[in-house]
């Protein structure tokens, strides 16, 4: 009898699942954080990658080269204007994701800002690396267009990372949209801080040097 009255009892047990993050499920907590590192990217790899090829185009590069400006002074000029563009992108973006559709941002926008700034200088340092080697905007849309769609397929948005073949994932390692993605919704939906980011941080960090290194070195300018 007592064996009895313990199945009925299990059996009455009831589990009710419980979710740590996003608890009501709502679709525009888990899209919006990404798209606001999509919307990103788009922007200034087009902007940046379309800037040396328009003075180009208009002859104004030959004047620029032939003053004393160094290299590495007219790249961070050239960001400077484009970064803070980025910066005030991204306020409207998180007022209209907060006031419009009430998106989550649990954690510290302070956070957002500073890894925002270290991102936007990766895909500057791409739109500008893609501009010396180009010599019509067309070609440079183009070219931006190809490899923004190669970071957005192998990104994680459409197809889990842990899904992709064993080569997949390992260049998944070399895309700026799979941390931006990442530190978005880890930022906004857990409120992760400034130690739960520092991977991704650092790894962001590496590739804007490399790439505005490249912009640098790459850009043509007479002595």
């Amino acid at each position: 009898m007592q064996a009895g009255n313990r199945m009925e009892k299990l059996q009455a047990i009831e589990t009710i699942p419980s979710f740590w993050y996003n608890e009501t499920l709502k679709l525009q907590n888990l899209y919006g954080p990404r798209n606001l590192g999509i919307a990103g990217h788009n922007d200034h790899t087009f902007l940046s990658g379309m800037n040396v090829v328009r003075e180009k185009e208009i002859g104004t590069l030959e004047q620029i080269n032939v003053t004393p400006i160094k290299k590495h002074q007219f790249i961070i000029g050239t960001l400077f204007s484009f970064l803070v563009l980025g910066l005030v992108l991204l306020t409207v973006r998180l007022i209209i994701a907060k006031l419009l559709f009430n998106i989550l941002i649990v954690g510290s926008v302070g956070l957002l800002y500073l890894y925002t700034i270290v991102y936007i200088l990766v895909v500057l340092g791409i739109g500008l690396f893609i501009s010396n080697f180009t010599d019509t905007q067309q070609q440079a849309m183009f070219i931006a267009w190809f490899f923004m769609v190669i970071f957005l397929l192998m990104s994680g948005l459409f197809t889990p990372i842990e899904s992709m073949p064993k080569w997949a994932q390992v260049l998944t390692e070399f895309n700026p949209i799979k941390y931006v993605v990442q530190v978005m919704r880890m930022v906004m939906l857990k409120g992760a801080g400034f130690t739960d980011i520092y991977p991704q941080l650092i790894k962001t960090f590496a590739y804007a040097v490399l790439m505005n290194g490249l912009a640098v070195f790459s850009y043509k300018k007479v002595s």
